[in-house]
């Protein structure tokens, strides 16, 4: 890390994570944002003996809300994968710094580790709180919950009865920044569909959300499906993570619910779009698309009937490469129709406020968690993958550009 904590930064235009202002002086102290002023004060500052830096679009920091940093995405060969799982779990770690490291060069400032069984995300999590490890703040569900010979062993724990869910919840709170409860299992790509039953049915989930509340957690659901998603709601998640097969009316009762919805892309799009990495037919491919078209269809609806909506990538998984990541995921959201002040929002603010983050918008008095970029994405979306300045807690990080 380098650069002084001290600074004013003079901008064209900058977003706060919820609302788009133009030209400003804003300035910094001791890792955090102290004061806006409209127009350039640069100069008046200076005088004053204040380091005055200048730049043409500035915003929050970006939040992935759903990665899982132990596990590297780049790699999109199935053996040398599921090699990766049996490694040692220093090995893993270190694999999980270098991913923070990643995303934070990117300009992801947080990261929502969506479960590892390893603890390995807990161990990132606390080291990220110095910002000198340049590493991206990390929001840890540790280790979810799921039942036994059902899918998600590399991040859950089996469950049983009511008892067994509320002991095992309570014991996971004492650690874990969120519960986690695996719902469904994955998407049969060669069916076109979820074709397992799921793992809870609504009482049993609502036993676990209950318990995580009682904690002070809120509930993250692993759930694509009809029938999965309507546990996921009659159990009152906080947020479904995925959610493909996602239908209006399932999203009018998140909305009054305000249940949050994490859509993530990127997994799904990476096998269409490269369907060799993991064989898939020409009928599987089809079904990839359709599947991605309904999911952007549902994505449009939910933004107009005012759904709460976090950016999440799901990292880690093949072919989604951490940090770098968000910026597809974000190419979805445009895709689906979605304004550019919504999409920084679900990026940005949306996830801090639902994670009651004390400052969910870049404002006097929050961490200077921020990204410099060369010109505004509200005139040419590509410059969020352009050159960037990124700060953690008002230190600057070497940032990296995005294909």
């Amino acid at each position: 890390m380098n650069g002084e904590q001290d600074f004013a930064l003079v901008v064209d235009e900058w977003f706060d994570g919820e609302q788009r202002h133009g030209a400003a002086t804003l300035r910094v102290a001791d890792g955090r944002l102290v004061g806006t002023h409209a127009g350039d004060q640069g100069a008046a500052l200076a005088a004053q003996g204040l380091a005055v830096q200048r730049g043409a679009f500035l915003m929050p920091g970006l939040v992935d809300a759903h990665v899982h940093l132990f596990l590297d995405g780049r790699s999109t060969d199935p053996a040398a994968r599921s090699a990766h799982l049996k490694q040692p779990v220093d090995v893993l770690t270190e694999a999980a710094r270098a991913s923070a490291r990643q995303a934070l060069a990117c300009g992801v400032t947080l990261v929502r580790d969506a479960g590892d069984r390893h603890g390995i995300n807990h161990r990132v999590r606390d080291e990220a709180r110095d910002a000198a490890a340049g590493l991206a703040r990390v929001r840890s569900g540790g280790l979810g919950i799921k039942r036994a010979r059902r899918y998600g062993a590399f991040m859950a724990t089996d469950v049983d009865d009511a008892d067994s869910i509320r002991r095992s919840v309570a014991e996971l709170a004492r650690a874990s920044d969120e519960i986690k409860i695996i719902l469904t299992g994955i998407i049969d790509f060669d069916a076109g569909a979820v074709t397992d039953e799921p793992q809870f049915d609504a009482a049993a989930a609502g036993v676990a959300v209950q318990a995580a509340h009682e904690a002070g957690r809120k509930v993250m659901a692993h759930c694509s499906g009809e029938k999965g998603l309507r546990v996921a709601v009659a159990a009152g998640v906080d947020t479904i993570e995925h959610g493909f097969f996602m239908s209006r009316d399932i999203l009018l009762q998140m909305r009054d619910r305000d249940l949050a919805w994490t859509p993530t892309f990127c997994p799904v799009h990476f096998q269409w779009a490269e369907p060799q990495a993991a064989g898939w037919s020409a009928q599987t491919v089809g079904h990839l698309r359709r599947i991605l078209d309904a999911h952007a269809a549902q994505l449009h609806a939910a933004h107009a009937l005012g759904v709460r909506l976090l950016l999440g990538t799901d990292a880690g998984s093949m072919g989604v490469a951490h940090g770098g990541a968000v910026f597809d995921e974000i190419d979805r959201y445009l895709e689906a129709g979605l304004p550019m002040a919504a999409v920084l929002q679900a990026a940005t603010a949306a996830a801090r406020r639902h994670f009651d983050a004390a400052h969910a918008t870049l404002r006097p008095g929050a961490p200077f968690d921020a990204l410099m970029l060369a010109r505004s994405p509200f005139a040419d979306a590509r410059a969020l993958r352009g050159a960037r300045r990124v700060w953690l807690q008002g230190h600057e990080v070497t940032a990296a550009a995005t294909p």
